[in-house]
């Protein structure tokens, strides 16, 4: 059912993203925040989801304390920069002060408590929203702050550390997303110490294959692995895509999702190679838990014997799921020849 002030709230979360992105000042970045916002919690209420009231509470209170964070600091630093020289330790903190406070908006660890907790209670199109779009604003201005310090570089592996292990016991694949989520941010911060064109492409991707999976699940309303396991019984060719896309999710060569990885790779392999050999230990323990799902569903779970039953489907395929896999799955080898033609 299409609800107006949907659309309403649809374009003024779009445009606050796009005056925090754009505002030549820190305060104009905040008031971009704050409509982002104050968008985004009306579209979280839904009739369906009887935890959506609840998820949309924690937002606000946890945005909130963000947003509260970032704008002392900012007024902070406006009122010392005449006392630049004499109070340098005092900005270095507020500074990491504004970067705690975007990295608490957009849910990366430590600050990430909030993250799977309030997207369990929301639906796929919202969860799609909150894994994608609302992590842009956020980055963007951390990427004019950040610097090769220390505190960058722990937060980077807490965020891989926490998004591998996290995700080992989920059962519901909203928490598993969030999870992932959290993992793949620590590779986006990551790709600010090398180059800013490689998280466009990284964050690109990501968002494009969290699409197709978050379609797929939307479509045939999958929460939980019981569900998918059940579900995937019934068509093998479902099954197969939805494997195939968790794999490029995890970044498993040669699917989409590797191509990122591999260009944080090569630039990370000449000044971090510590911090890039631990986010390789914990993708491989991310990758893990992708595979189990695949191990369980195409091997334990696996009831059917019929070759016939790819020819008469109990469960069509609709020609978007389709080509939104393809390209998941096939984006790495069309990138490459792309590549080779330019």
């Amino acid at each position: 059912m299409f609800y107006t002030y949907k659309l309403i709230f649809s374009l003024t979360l779009f445009m606050g993203t796009m005056i925090s992105v754009s505002s030549p000042t820190w305060l104009g970045a905040w008031m971009g925040l704050e409509i982002n916002l104050l968008s985004f919690i009306p579209l979280l209420k839904t009739k369906n989801s009887p935890y959506s009231t609840e998820s949309s509470i924690k937002y606000f209170l946890v945005q909130a304390l963000a947003s509260t964070i970032f704008l002392f600091s900012i007024l902070m630093i406006m009122m010392l920069s005449n006392l630049i020289s004499e109070m340098l330790n005092i900005n270095t903190l507020l500074m990491m002060m504004i970067n705690s406070s975007l990295l608490m908006k957009m849910g990366a660890a430590p600050f990430h408590f909030w993250f799977p907790e309030i997207i369990e209670g929301m639906e796929w199109i919202n969860s799609l929203v909150l894994l994608t779009w609302q992590k842009i604003a956020p980055m963007m201005l951390l990427s004019y702050t950040i610097n090769n310090s220390m505190y960058i570089i722990s937060i980077i592996m807490l965020s891989t550390l926490v998004g591998s292990i996290g995700g080992l016991n989920q059962t519901s694949l909203r928490k598993i997303m969030a999870y992932s989520s959290i993992n793949h941010l620590g590779w986006m911060i990551s790709s600010f110490l090398s180059n800013e064109m490689i998280w466009l492409i990284y964050f690109i991707s990501y968002t494009f294959i969290s699409l197709t999976l978050i379609y797929i699940f939307n479509i045939f309303k999958i929460y939980y692995l019981k569900q998918l396991y059940s579900f995937m019984n019934k068509n093998v060719l479902i099954k197969f895509m939805l494997m195939l896309n968790l794999f490029s999710l995890g970044g498993l060569p040669p699917f989409l999702g590797f191509l990122p990885k591999w260009m944080i790779i090569q630039y990370l392999s000449s000044n971090y190679m510590f911090l890039l050999l631990f986010m390789l230990m914990m993708t491989l323990i991310t990758l893990y838990f992708y595979l189990r799902i695949a191990y369980t569903s195409l091997i334990l779970s696996h009831s059917e014997m019929n070759f016939n039953i790819l020819m008469n489907l109990e469960v069509k395929m609709n020609k978007t799921m389709m080509i939104l896999s393809f390209f998941s799955i096939n984006g790495l080898i069309i990138c490459t020849i792309l590549f080779n033609l330019m």
